[in-house]
């Protein structure tokens, strides 16, 4: 994976035809938690780049049946209260503008799904599509830190630990040491990466200024 850089006036990120597949297969995750159709993956076809790996967010299958459940914590993350002390208020404002914050976020993430559906390992973002991506990006990141149950810096610096843990002990096949959730490691290093792609892209709609 290499993060993006500019390239004739577009942000542009090199992702080999897995890492595709992985930010495809969670976006579309994400997509489904706000209530959108399935991207292309309802009779998979050679055009849906996640009918081609196994499900790794299949713990994550079903989420969508409870979307209106304000109890989910990461939907609250992506919708969060417009007053959380005043039920009435939040209740309304939720009322006035979920349908469309809703169709927002899905259509970025629906643009991201398409990118990295073209089968090339370049992922190309338009400079005026950059700001889009990365609240998209953002969007994908507050569900797995939800999952993931960050919520103060502590939680991310024992995240991090647990990742080191594991990958040493992947790197000395030492298994004795290897005393974390596979599962939750994976996860972390999934959204490691997705940070660290963000940022690169929040660098270059920086230099645009």
């Amino acid at each position: 994976m290499r993060g993006f850089e500019r390239r004739d006036g577009m942000a542009v990120a090199l992702l080999d035809e897995e890492e595709r597949l992985v930010v495809a297969r969670i976006v579309a995750d994400v997509a489904l938690l706000l209530g959108a159709e399935s991207f292309g993956r309802d009779g998979a076809s050679e055009a849906d780049p996640a009918s081609d790996i196994d499900d790794p967010f299949a713990h994550l299958r079903g989420l969508e049946e409870s979307i209106r459940e304000p109890s989910d914590p990461a939907i609250l993350r992506l919708l969060p209260n417009a007053a959380p002390t005043d039920r009435e208020v939040a209740a309304e404002f939720r009322r006035l503008t979920d349908g469309e914050l809703r169709a927002i976020k899905t259509r970025r993430l629906r643009r991201i799904w398409d990118q990295l559906s073209t089968g090339d390992d370049e992922w190309v973002v338009p400079a005026d599509a950059a700001l889009e991506t990365a609240a998209a990006l953002t969007d994908v990141r507050l569900v797995l830190s939800s999952r993931l149950g960050l919520v103060t810096d502590d939680d991310a610096d024992r995240l991090h630990a647990e990742i080191d843990l594991a990958s040493h002990a992947l790197a000395t096949d030492d298994d004795n040491m290897l005393s974390v959730d596979p599962e939750r490691v994976w996860l972390g290093m999934l959204y490691q990466a997705l940070t660290w792609l963000q940022d690169t892209l929040v660098e270059f709609v920086a230099e645009q200024e």
